[in-house]
């Protein structure tokens, strides 16, 4: 952050009553309280030119977020919001949270799917041709909002899903990180990748004409809300905030696991776009948990790609519906994973126990129900297995039942673990059936002949479950890497300075890279960094386009599409692509 930044965050050492702004903050009163020297003297808080200038720039946003704040509980609608407008009518839901009282939404369906879509496209008339200065306002000034939300936005997200306020709080932060995150990226402009070949009128045998490319927005995207993360996976999360920042508008599926959760941010995203004065078509969002509204939202002729994370099964349906339109669509999806680690002999010799504890630790993480959840531990019989398997199992001993996001996901879970325990082969070390929402950790374990003969070990069972595969040598570990699917991650837990690790892990290193979109050492895959050299992608069925990222600043290059302009004047380009001055 830089003197001239005028982002809005709250300075948590002074509560809830001051915003930072800059290398400052406005407080309560309305004044300004420099954080050093360079915009106000030390001894008497005198203004600088500066400071001035950077407070009156935010003076009027910060006083209409304290007049929000000063609302604890906002409003919940039960509505879309379509055309800036929130409407309802026609057949609703209620909300199924894991506490506290149900509200009521509209259910939306064909006809609130056209009418966001259309508005979309009329928005993007004008949003496609914004500046990328406007674009980065709009996304700092939507995370702004969000945070001014964050304790009614905390509140009913732990009612609805059980999750822990402290992960709410955790995951606001990133979904408001990566918001400035990409207003920043698309401040920078390399992700246009622009390119100009000037003409050579005296070429011979044929002149060249003058070339201008750069990467402009697609239209019109459609993203569903995903049942793990309320925030950071679904109304403003990354698929949303990477699509914003590149000019596209976008609907959203708001998920019927936390639909008020969905609301409150809609809201925020909203009342962002009000304050930026961008056309009411530039976001939407539409309530519903039936098959028919995620059916017309793929289908519509004017969604132009898809951002989907969720079930294989449900995933798979939603692709398969793009691919059959008449102009068929990207649909980038995020589908299943079950992200195996490979422990290599030296690692395992020093550290066999402190491994089986850290994976113990990332399986019952919100309580397994994360897509990057290291199912499978794939390592060599013997004695250190044993430490590492006798570990694990300790660690999971010691944790109590956690509430799962939805009756769905529970019972799902519950079958899936007794499937798997049920095949032949496998021995069950740690588990119980659980009962309604809560679910307690399964560990299993398996030999290389029963998990190569059957598939279906290798499948997602989404919760805290894991499955330990031991091996009698290297080459059935390999044979393993070679026989998996596409995962998200792959993990080498190895001794960087013994040479048979080192050796082992480069044999496997070009296995694991056709396998998957991130391949870490020594470390669990359950935190996904959002930085500019993150992939959260991988082969299918992990996702359903290889060469994307949902996480990451790259994740912005799914809502472009390269255009070229022949000889045309600078009158016409667009304005990143017109000759400075």
């Amino acid at each position: 952050m830089n003197f001239f930044d005028t982002r809005l965050a709250r300075k948590p050492q002074d509560g809830a009553g001051a915003l930072w702004i800059g290398w400052g903050y406005v407080t309560d009163a309305g004044g300004w309280q420099a954080a050093d020297d360079r915009s106000a003297d030390r001894a008497g808080g005198g203004w600088t030119p500066a400071a001035i200038g950077v407070f009156m720039a935010a003076q009027r946003s910060a006083r209409g977020l304290r007049r929000l704040r000063k609302k604890e509980h906002p409003m919940l609608s039960g509505k879309h919001l379509i055309a800036g407008e929130w409407v309802g009518g026609g057949e609703t839901f209620r909300s199924d949270p894991a506490t506290g009282a149900a509200h009521g939404f509209a259910e939306g369906g064909a006809p609130e799917i056209d009418a966001a879509a259309r508005a979309a496209e009329d928005a993007f008339a004008t949003y496609g041709w914004t500046t990328r200065a406007e674009r980065a306002a709009f996304l700092r000034r939507i995370a702004d909002e969000i945070d001014a939300r964050g304790g009614a936005i905390t509140a009913i997200g732990a009612q609805e899903t059980g999750l822990p306020e402290a992960r709410l709080n955790g995951e606001r932060a990133r979904t408001c990180g990566q918001l400035r995150l990409f207003a920043d990226h698309i401040a920078a402009g390399d992700y246009l990748d622009r390119r100009h070949d000037a003409a050579l009128p005296d070429r011979q045998p044929a002149p060249r004409p003058d070339l201008k490319m750069m990467q402009r927005p697609i239209g019109p995207v459609a993203v569903f809300g995903a049942s793990n993360f309320p925030l950071a996976f679904s109304t403003a999360g990354g698929d949303t905030a990477s699509a914003l920042a590149a000019g596209c508008p976008v609907v959203v599926k708001g998920h019927q696991a936390h639909p008020g959760c969905g609301e409150l941010v809609a809201q925020a995203v909203d009342a962002a776009r009000r304050a930026c004065g961008l056309h009411p078509g530039v976001f939407g969002f539409v309530q519903g948990g039936s098959r028919a509204v995620g059916q017309a939202l793929v289908t519509h002729p004017l969604i132009r790609a898809v951002g989907f994370t969720g079930s294989l099964g449900g995933g798979r349906a939603l692709f398969d519906l793009c691919a059959q339109r008449p102009e068929p669509i990207p649909f980038f999806g995020e589908l299943g994973s079950v992200n195996p680690m490979f422990l290599l002999p030296a690692a395992m010799a020093a550290r066999a126990a402190a491994i089986g504890a850290g994976w113990a630790g990332s399986l019952t993480m919100g309580c397994g129900q994360f897509c990057t959840n290291p199912g499978v531990a794939v390592a060599a019989k013997g004695p250190d297995a044993d430490a590492f398997i006798a570990a694990t199992r300790a660690a999971l001993a010691a944790v109590p039942p956690q509430t799962m996001l939805t009756d769905g996901i529970a019972e799902a879970f519950r079958l899936g673990a007794a499937r798997m325990a049920a095949a032949p082969g496998v021995e069950t070390l740690l588990g119980a059936p659980g009962d309604g929402r809560s679910a307690a950790p399964w560990l299993l374990r398996t030999d290389a002949d029963t998990f190569l003969a059957n598939p279906a070990l290798a499948e997602e069972v989404f919760g805290p479950l894991g499955l330990v595969v031991t091996v009698t040598d290297p080459a059935q570990m390999a044979q393993i890497a070679r026989a998996l699917h596409g995962q998200l991650t792959l993990t080498l837990h190895m001794d960087a300075a013994d040479a048979a690790d080192v050796e082992a892990a480069a044999r496997l290193a070009p296995l694991l890279e056709r396998k998957a979109g991130r391949i870490l050492v020594n470390g669990f895959p359950t935190g996904v960094e959002v930085a500019d050299a993150m992939v959260h992608g991988g082969p299918y069925p992990a996702t359903t386009n290889f060469g994307a990222t949902s996480v990451g600043t790259l994740a912005i290059r799914r809502w472009l599409r390269p255009v070229c302009w022949q000889n045309a004047p600078d009158a016409v380009l667009p304005p990143d692509l017109r000759a400075p001055g």
